[in-house]
């Protein structure tokens, strides 16, 4: 479940100066806010990672996906060693739904399944709301349509003010880290709490130190700002919410009631529970993320 010490508190503490820009694969599009990388044929699947994430995330299902789907591998600028491209002025958020609506015309794809991690499933909501003639399913892997309600303290939710006040800070202070590379031990303090096994930790360290701290910041601040909660009622595409659980977090009923109610009001939505499991689920769990990936994609 997110929790903000997790998610944005971890990440200022993390994010260091990016890496130099990686090879590209060749099969690469670059946009001004996003690079995508396509895969396979057939039925189209888009997979977009969350902030700081690179495409990489999705390296456990991409290849078996591609075998029967046409796979975009969605990367945002600034992120995976990635020059920032567009991505330092704000409009981050609509930039990148734009950028892929437009990539998916020119390619002529179907309607897709979109799979959003984190970020990207508010993404993905983005996306139901300005081009639902484009999705036909879309899967947010935790994620919230209002990340500003993990900052409620005894059930009194902040102002609009309030939020913007505090998303202005954490933009400010994760900027501020680019350049300032952290100490190992310093990185793993701060990821660390966002998965549950060793492995998925050790993949997020590198991550966080390849991305830009600047876009990261804002980033942080457009999702914070962002309230999707009122459209919810008017995107008819069917969602799927992906909720991963632990005994040593919320449990799951509780867990399960708190996404529930931050969904209430979309027509159509399914929420399938992952034991065991931090944010990064397709980390921590692989095997059940891509048995819930597989039926989300199947006809």
């Amino acid at each position: 479940m997110i929790r903000i010490p997790c998610v944005i508190g971890a990440l200022i503490a993390a994010l260091a100066t990016a890496t130099p820009v990686l090879a590209r694969p060749a099969t690469e599009t670059r946009l001004a806010h996003i690079s995508i990388v396509s895969l396979g044929k057939g039925s189209p699947v888009v997979l977009v990672p969350g902030l700081a994430s690179p495409r990489g995330v999705w390296d456990g299902v991409a290849t078996n996906l591609s075998r029967s789907h046409r796979v975009y591998l969605v990367q945002v600028n600034g992120f995976g060693g990635d020059a920032p491209g567009a991505n330092l002025a704000p409009g981050l958020l609509d930039g990148i739904v734009a950028d892929l609506s437009a990539a998916l015309a020119k390619d002529h794809a179907k309607p897709v399944r979109f799979v959003g991690h984190s970020m990207g499933g508010l993404l993905g909501l983005k996306f139901a709301k300005a081009h639902p003639a484009q999705l036909a399913r879309l899967m947010i892997v935790d994620a919230l349509p209002d990340f500003a309600v993990l900052l409620a303290r005894g059930g009194a939710m902040p102002t609009p003010a309030q939020v913007e006040g505090a998303a202005a800070m954490m933009r400010t202070a994760t900027a501020a880290r680019y350049g300032k590379p952290m100490t190992p031990e310093a990185i793993a303090a701060g990821v660390d709490s966002l998965a549950l096994t060793e492995p998925a930790r050790v993949k997020m360290r590198g991550w966080a130190t390849a991305a830009d701290a600047r876009v990261a910041g804002q980033a942080i601040y457009e999702d914070m700002t962002t309230d999707l909660r009122p459209d919810l009622a008017r995107i008819a595409t069917p969602i799927t919410v992906v909720v991963p659980w632990s005994d040593t977090g919320f449990g799951k009923d509780r867990t399960l009631a708190f996404y529930k109610t931050q969904y209430a009001g979309t027509p159509t939505v399914t929420f399938v529970p992952i034991a065991n499991a931090g944010h990064f689920a397709m980390l921590d769990q692989p095997a059940a993320f891509a048995a819930a990936l597989d039926a989300f994609v199947a006809p």
